[in-house]
């Protein structure tokens, strides 16, 4: 039990069933389920309970305070764990004994509330309470009579009306003690701040977004948690990253160092259209004295549709020059390493080092720019894209001292003691070829780059449960999924997606639970119109998982889910391979992960989270209403992709501030070219690209094949198997 000392004056407590999650007690067969056979993880929180309590106690740093419950002790651990990851602030837990009493089968759940409270009046003698509860059963009762036997030792009743339709009362006092009811916590909130004067919320430093070390649950990398003062810039296609990429390449030289690892890798593929092509640019960087190492997933066979000769022949252009590139198949079986990152190092010029990650390799399709043409140098696509397929895509410029974590990344899987390749039949052709079959030492790391800029960067990773483990992730690493759902539960607003996939219900059930707990958030996801792969082995796998993810977000969120696609000008769906996400305009991602279970447990991923120090001043100035503002990085980058997909031109978007507003924008563009479509394209096109996304639904017998195939082969899952049963990361 907390102990208060002696100069505290408030404390608080909280009845927890209906009041801190969603039990339903006016129902007891689906309180039952809800109480014994949920996860704390599973369940609903009441919408701004947390950030209630912590205003109550934000002035009151030693207040103690006290969660009451009829529920049984053996729940208190699902309690603790559900309060802990929901951010209330830290107290006590008074539960009581489920069985048989002398009175009869079950306890008397008003007398275990009735006596918990006269005894913390006893033990606390100095303390006012604020006392929050629901409606739901015998709460107010209890408080009202609570409160006209120590009138002077209650501050405050505050009760959630848990069928605000159906509540009789309202607000006002027992004996002088004011008495208020709301919906919701923020609700309670604004009715109890002309009563007790509350503070307003606290801005919430970096810890209440990114991940601890310990949640990052991998305590055998060398990352750091996340670093601050870099400078980071996002590259929005392929026209506007790999230029840029090209005069970093051309820039380096003697005793600089070149990075680099990839899904996919064309040595003929041009960084600008009048080259140098990716081969040439990693070669000639060889020439001048630059050191050039590099990872490119040994991929499956091009009759899969996928690259191992390019990618062959990418590694051996380069180490003809006297260079590095190593395909690395050190994954699960039929994994892949999905990690796109450049790294450039100075020798002498440690303030210009700087890290490329996000969704773009140095390969074909991905040359495309905001005007979604294509790019010349095309992969084969499936046959709604055309000859040239437009593609979407976003990389990040990173500088700083988040350049050296990412060197961290390359070099765990550089030094990575396993053999490159075990498939059999790898090795012979690779002592043929006289390919490596080992890599070299790398040179000792030098020190961070100077921090000049406003952004916090935490990386995130996903590596997978393999044997043999891997020494920086023995159980494997799935922060990338940690650090979606830490996100997701701070989430008050707008979410913002881009994906290339968004499947999986695993994926879903993350953004269904933020939809289940904030009644105002809102859900807008950009996706492709179809698969980019025609197979008909991986087209009904494809739709069925989209379908139920699909399903089951739109069920917890209602109208209030947004799914869209993207086309030209000339009406020619683009292929959306981004992976973007943003949080009330605060938190942000772009990385190589998707939205599905391969991506957060089964491939090797990396994602850089960002929270920009520098505020955006324009109103609304605190979208999620938690204190923490709007940031510049993360609703820079979303007005950027809105005003993108809107047909908009740069500035043009006072309109996309305010969440309500943006939604209504996205939603009003793509109904009027959905309208011109459906019209028979008559008159001027509407501007923007956005349609509203229709999902492929396979016939049931199509379902019956495919649901084994999208399980184990499209969306593996790649985790422990105690977690895989826990279905947590």
């Amino acid at each position: 039990m907390h102990v208060a000392g002696t100069d505290v004056r408030r404390g608080v407590v909280c009845d927890v069933d209906d009041t801190v999650w969603v039990t339903g007690l006016r129902h007891p067969l689906r309180a039952a389920w809800r109480t014994l056979a949920r996860s704390s993880s599973g369940r609903t929180m009441v919408p701004g309970m947390a950030g209630l309590l912590t205003r109550l106690v934000q002035d009151h740093p030693h207040a103690p305070v006290v969660y009451l419950s009829n529920g049984p002790w053996n729940l208190a651990g699902p309690v603790a764990r559900f309060l802990d990851r929901n951010r209330f602030p830290a107290g006590a837990l008074l539960m009581t004994d489920w069985g048989v009493t002398p009175r009869g089968w079950f306890r008397d759940g008003r007398a275990h509330k009735r006596g918990a409270l006269e005894r913390l009046t006893a033990d606390l003698p100095g303390i006012r309470w604020v006392l929050v509860g629901d409606d739901g059963e015998h709460d107010p009762e209890i408080y009202r009579g609570f409160a006209r036997q120590h009138p002077d030792r209650v501050e405050a009743i505050a009760l959630r009306q848990v069928h605000p339709a159906d509540a009789a009362e309202a607000s006002g006092d027992v004996d002088g003690v004011p008495v208020v009811r709301a919906p919701d916590g923020a609700q309670l909130a604004a009715h109890l701040d002309a009563a007790l004067d509350l503070p307003p919320a606290a801005p919430a430093g970096l810890e209440a977004w990114f991940l601890s070390a310990a949640e990052r649950g991998n305590d055998t990398t060398r990352l750091q948690a996340w670093t601050e003062g870099n400078r980071v810039r996002p590259l929005v296609h392929g026209r506007s990253y790999l230029p840029v990429l090209a005069d970093v390449l051309a820039d380096a030289g003697r005793g600089d160092l070149v990075y680099l690892a990839g899904w996919r890798g064309d040595t003929d593929e041009l960084l600008t259209d009048d080259g140098p092509t990716v081969g040439a640019a990693l070669s000639d960087a060889v020439r001048r004295g630059a050191l050039v190492k590099g990872l490119i997933w040994r991929s499956h066979l091009e009759s899969m549709a996928f690259s191992a000769e390019q990618n062959r022949d990418l590694s051996r252009d380069v180490n003809e020059t006297g260079g590095e590139v190593l395909l690395d198949q050190r994954v699960r079986p039929m994994g892949s390493h999905h990690q796109k990152f450049v790294i450039v190092r100075h020798r002498d010029r440690p303030d210009e080092d700087v890290a490329f990650l996000g969704g773009i390799d140095v390969a074909y399709s991905r040359r495309d720019g905001e005007g979604h043409e294509g790019d010349p140098q095309a992969r084969p696509f499936a046959d709604a894209y055309g000859d040239t397929p437009a593609w979407h895509d976003v990389q990040v410029e990173l500088r700083g001292p988040v350049v050296r974590e990412v060197e961290a990344v390359f070099r765990e899987r550089w030094e990575d003691p396993a053999a490159l390749s075990r498939v059999p039949w790898h090795v012979l052709p690779d002592l043929l070829r006289g390919q490596d079959r080992a890599p070299s030492s790398l040179p000792e790391a030098r020190p961070a780059p100077p921090g000049e800029g406003s952004c916090a960067v935490q990386l995130l990773r996903t590596y997978p449960n393999r044997w043999p483990g891997y020494p920086f992730a023995p159980d494997g690493e799935r922060s990338a999924a940690r650090g979606y759902a830490k996100a997701l539960a701070r989430a008050e607003r707008l979410v913002y997606v881009e994906d290339q996939y968004l499947w999986s219900t695993d994926v879903a059930r993350v953004f269904a639970g933020a939809l289940r707990a904030r009644p105002r958030l809102q859900l807008v996801v950009v996706v492709p119109r179809h698969p980019d792969k025609d197979s008909p082995i991986s087209v009904a796998p494809v739709a069925l998982g989209h379908a139920r993810a699909l399903d089951m977000v739109r069920e917890a969120g209602g109208d209030r889910v947004q799914v869209f696609d993207v086309e030209n000008e000339r009406g020619v769906p683009v292929y959306v391979h981004a992976k973007v996400c943003i949080v009330d305009d605060v938190w942000a991602t772009v990385g190589s992960d998707n939205f599905n279970r391969r991506s957060w447990t089964h491939d090797s991923e990396l994602t850089a989270a960002v929270v920009d120090t520098d505020r955006d001043l324009r109103e609304p100035v605190d979208p999620g209403g938690h204190g923490d503002g709007a940031r510049r990085f993360a609703r820079e980058l979303r007005l950027m992709l809105m005003r993108e997909h809107l047909g908009r031109a740069d500035g043009d978007d006072a309109d996309l501030l305010d969440p309500d507003e943006a939604v209504a924008a996205v939603r009003h563009g793509a109904a009027a070219l959905d309208a011109w479509h459906a019209g028979g394209r008559r008159g001027p096109r509407p501007a923007g690209r956005l349609r509203a996304h229709v999902v492929e639904r396979p016939p049931l017998w199509e379902r019956l094949l495919a649901a084994p195939l999208y399980r184990y082969v499209i969306d593996p899952d790649g985790r422990p198997p105690r977690l895989k049963v826990r279905r947590t990361a």
